[in-house]
């Protein structure tokens, strides 16, 4: 039953993705004839130049309004070019996304960024449960479009927080229905392609030195009709052309006085402007989008202004950015500069744009990462709809959950596992290699991330009293600094004693003080249990010392469970399902032998 649920919930999934790479595969076909129909009208019009250039050369009356107007309908079906191209860019990365999906659900994403950057092996959990890095649940869940917000990603992952927990789970299941708005935002931000860092952001208007002076907001709009007007006279031969010649040397020694500053402040904001065209709209889909959560409608709230909206207003800085870089055009940048003070009148506005705005934009930035991140968890949410949000309750039962299973296995392979640790209680673990004790640890450790950051996990049911998590499963020796294995696993523990004086934990451990002998390590590992039992900690370990696990007789608080092996017709079997007791079937001989190690 629970393979036909599964494999109903995977078509289901695999129907819908297909059907939306159909929808826009026709969409794209349309844009593409739309594209051809304005490349062969832009066409049309230049030729249509360069005939009257050559029938009507000395009609110049007639020629040069001629020449203008085809020049401003030109300009006009760039324009509209330049939108399609972008429609059809947007339509091919939503088809992509689709086929990601796709690709995810048959367990194909080791071609995704895997987060191999984030890897910490002295944080609290992430080294040990295998979060980033190749085939982790990092590469599985994320989506983001953005370096930083595939940052926020991570930090969301790694942050061991437990406040807002149901919070945190409505605005994931309200995400995860707004499939338009998620693949919509990820196509948009994929057209980012240089991710401006906040701190840098806030420096260059934080520090900047205005030096536009007041006469810059009507004067260049006076100097213009001036140089219109004496145009037009020159044209009908009211004046000499030495008129406007002389008008255009006044515009040269005004533009003169600015120029270094005009340079240090196109340098300074010529960096945002790629990235402000993609993040206004953006923002739009952000204004938008209809939230409920309170969660989400906080952020949202950050970018809604009563007089202007957010998008519209970076769009306009990022608009008037490329007007200002078009005094990089030779030939244009001159005569704008001579007859309309272009850089005076695009660095006036500029500046009081970023006086009025400035402050607001790590703002606005901060509100996208954050959607971009919370997009890749909704996603996650969507596309499991058999997983269920623990049930959120502060008692005396840390976790009790029914069929869980680690969500990277094969769902028609998994084994799936039932448990139950209260307060103060702590489960030493036992069983026979590759039995299952160390998927169990990393399912559980996950579950308890996951739960933490409000993702729905795979179980049938989940009671969950929020807890922070600390592990030392997987400690290394470092060559670099000279510290040994053992000295590295000391440390280890050392850091979790004292985390625990400061907090509350979950505790997991694998296998401690490997890196000593085993009369010495069951001594140890004695000890440090009692220590944890007298601090009423709550956690997990698992061991191969069946010594250890005595210390049920000594203390209440100790539970044994176990992981078992038979050896069935000259094979191993494992069940992969934990068990209430202590192990005693082992499997390091048997395996020697089958695999002629040893006689």
């Amino acid at each position: 039953m629970r393979i036909l649920v599964e494999n109903f919930r995977m078509n289901n999934l695999f129907a819908f993705y297909n059907s939306r790479i159909s929808k826009y595969e026709q969409a794209l076909k349309k844009v593409k004839k739309q594209l051809l129909l304005s490349s062969m009208l832009r066409l049309f019009v230049f030729l249509l130049a360069v005939c009257m250039l050559v029938f009507f050369i000395e009609k110049i009356n007639f020629l040069l309004p001629s020449l203008l107007l085809l020049a401003i309908l030109f300009g006009f079906l760039v324009s509209k070019h330049t939108n399609l191209q972008y429609k059809r860019d947007r339509t091919s990365k939503l088809i992509q996304i689709n086929k990601t999906e796709i690709e995810v659900l048959k367990r194909n994403f080791s071609n995704l960024p895997d987060g191999s950057e984030f890897m910490d092996p002295l944080h609290y959990f992430s080294q040990d449960i295998d979060l980033f890095g190749k085939n982790s649940f990092f590469q599985y869940l994320n989506r983001t479009s953005l370096p930083q917000g595939m940052q926020r990603l991570a930090k969301i992952l790694t942050a061991n927080e437990i406040e807002n927990i149901v919070e945190k789970q409505v605005a994931i299941a309200e995400l995860a229905k707004k499939v338009d708005f998620r693949q919509e935002f990820s196509a948009t931000a994929g057209f980012v392609e240089t991710e401006i860092d906040l701190r840098k952001t806030q420096n260059t208007f934080r520090d900047y030195t205005f030096f536009t002076p007041n006469v810059a907001s009507w004067l260049p709009l006076t100097f213009s009709i001036v140089s219109i007007g004496l145009a037009c006279g020159w044209y009908w031969n009211l004046w000499p052309a030495y008129t406007l010649l002389i008008w255009g040397a006044i515009g040269f020694i005004i533009q003169k006085i600015f120029s270094k500053n005009v340079d240090q402040l196109s340098g300074r904001v010529s960096i945002f402007q790629n990235t402000f065209q993609s993040y206004h709209r953006l923002l739009e889909l952000i204004e938008d989008v209809n939230f409920s959560s309170e969660y989400l409608l906080k952020r949202q709230k950050k970018i809604l202004s009563k007089k202007e909206k957010s998008s519209a207003l970076m769009k306009y800085f990022s608009e008037t950015i490329d007007s200002l870089d078009q005094r990089n055009i030779f030939i244009f940048g001159a005569l704008a500069n001579l007859f309309f003070l272009w850089d005076l009148r695009y660095s006036h506005r500029l500046e009081k744009w970023i006086k009025q705005n400035g402050e607001k934009i790590p703002l606005w930035i901060d509100v996208i990462q954050f959607l971009d991140a919370q997009n890749s968890i909704g996603n996650f949410a969507f596309n499991h709809p058999e997983y269920i949000y623990p049930k959120i309750e502060n008692g005396a039962t840390i976790m009790d959950t029914k069929n869980a299973v680690h969500p990277l296995i094969e769902p028609s392979t998994s084994v799936k596992n039932n448990y139950q640790i209260k307060e103060g209680e702590f489960f030493i673990i036992t069983g026979a290699n590759m039995a299952g004790k160390s998927t169990f640890l990393r399912t559980l450790s996950l579950q308890i991330v996951m739960s933490n950051i409000g993702l729905p996990i795979c179980a049938t049911k989940c009671l969950y009293s929020p807890i922070k998590l600390i592990t030392s499963m997987r400690t290394t020796d470092s060559l670099s600094d000279g510290s040994s294995y053992f000295y590295s696993e000391l440390t280890r523990l050392k850091f979790i004693v004292d985390e625990l004086k400061k907090d509350r934990y979950f505790i997991v451990l694998d296998e401690i003080l490997k890196g000593t002998n085993s009369r010495d390590k069951a001594i140890g590992s004695r000890k440090f249990i009692q220590k944890l039992i007298h601090s009423h900690s709550t956690g997990i370990i698992a061991t191969h010392d069946l010594g250890l696990c005595e210390a049920a007789n000594e203390f209440p608080e100790i539970k044994n469970y176990y992981f078992d092996v038979e050896i069935i017709g000259n094979e191993l079997h494992f069940d992969y399902t934990i068990h209430e007791g202590i192990c005693k079937n082992m499997n390091a001989s048997f395996l020697l032998k089958k695999m002629g190690i040893t006689d």
